[in-house]
């Protein structure tokens, strides 16, 4: 054999191998095309949408229910009032007459800075004031009788009225050496001790007010004009298996413009001292209640430019129905129009359902009312 006839030969011999080996690897992803698989599977397709084999999806059965627009937030419980208690002067601490965490009632003596010096001042004060009171009396009876001249009269009774004067203002600076309550409250941990230095600056105790307490929360800015002073709210707190009520009383005048809510808060009496302020609590604030109406899943919702439409089961095949919706909350929304009592809404399978479309349901969920809000 020529060597160019061996050559074509080999050259022949490698062709037959890299065809062979491209047969073996690419075999699987051209069997459909060759045994016409692929165009079975496009004529099953197609049968599934126009009539043949059905295509499986959730049914939701519509009912008359009741359906709730609420805000869900959450807040804190702040004291009805409270201070840092502090004395309005200085000295030493002489006298504590509280109980750490004890309740006690506006105007109970808390403690007392020494006021020895003040009560020295104050006595001799008064003896002074006795005196020129008495002076006072005899001169007043010798000017009824034309005995002595009005300037010696005007002299005294000036002297006794200026007693008078340094009296009440020893009596103002001894009132400053005692710290009361300034109203009923629960006193939390003293800071200081008997014996001690205290100014102005030093702080004694914290009075908190707890009954009632107030619930701050802020809710967005689209509410802020159904919600106003007297408006009921319920809240729960965590580990407290009860629903509390209480009512707005006071709506700030401003949104908040970094976080688009508007700050609100409540009233509750806490009359048995069970709730403590600083606590974290559940705000639930319901503002519309609407009976027998549509409510349905959100992901039955298929928006268009036009609107929105569902998928309803109807004699085994899909039907497309345009709907007017209304209220939406996190799970449901309501259909004003569109849908009718009985019908059965599809709610899976939403990308694959078409017009006329054959469904078999595999389940159907019946809605308990009033269950979900």
């Amino acid at each position: 054999m020529a060597p160019k006839q061996k050559q074509l030969f080999r050259i022949t011999i490698n062709i037959l191998l890299v065809l062979v080996l491209a047969g073996i690897i690419f075999y699987p992803k051209l069997k459909p095309f060759i045994s016409g698989e692929q165009g079975s599977g496009n004529r099953v397709s197609r049968g599934m949408r126009g009539g043949g084999q059905p295509l499986f999806a959730s049914g939701y059965l519509i009912q008359p229910t009741n359906m709730s627009e609420l805000i869900l937030t959450t807040g804190s419980l702040v004291p009805d009032e409270e201070v840092d208690l502090s004395f309005e002067t200085s000295g030493k601490v002489v006298g504590i007459y509280f109980s750490e965490g004890s309740y006690v009632k506006e105007g109970d003596l808390l403690a007392k800075i020494n006021d020895r010096p003040l009560q020295a001042q104050l006595l001799k004060l008064q003896a002074q004031q006795k005196l020129t009171r008495e002076r006072e009396f005899r001169q007043r009876q010798l000017l009824d009788r034309d005995a002595i001249s009005r300037e010696s009269y005007d002299q005294v009774a000036t002297d006794l009225q200026a007693i008078e004067a340094d009296i009440k203002l020893i009596e103002a600076r001894i009132a400053e050496t005692e710290l009361r309550a300034p109203f009923h409250g629960v006193v939390g941990l003293r800071m200081i001790s008997e014996g001690a230095i205290a100014t102005t600056q030093t702080k004694i105790v914290r009075l908190v007010k707890d009954r009632p307490l107030k619930i701050d929360f802020a809710i967005p800015e689209r509410y802020s004009g159904q919600v106003a002073p007297g408006f009921p709210i319920t809240f729960t707190i965590d580990g407290i298996p009860k629903i509390f009520s209480a009512k707005v009383y006071a709506v700030a005048p401003k949104v908040d413009v970094n976080t688009r809510t508007i700050e609100v808060r409540a009233l509750y009496n806490n009359n048995k001292g069970e709730l403590k302020p600083g606590r974290f609590a559940s705000v639930k604030a319901q503002l519309s209640q609407m009976t027998n109406t549509i409510k349905v899943p959100t992901q039955a919702i298929i928006p268009e430019m036009e609107g929105e439409k569902v998928f309803i089961y109807k004699g085994g095949k899909a039907k497309e129905v345009k709907v007017e919706i209304g209220l939406r909350t996190e799970a449901h929304v309501q259909v004003r129009e569109g849908l009718e009592f009985g019908d059965t809404l599809l709610t899976t399978a939403i990308l694959q359902l078409r017009q006329n479309l054959p469904v078999q349901l595999d389940t159907l969920v019946v809605p308990q009312p009033d269950l979900i809000q």
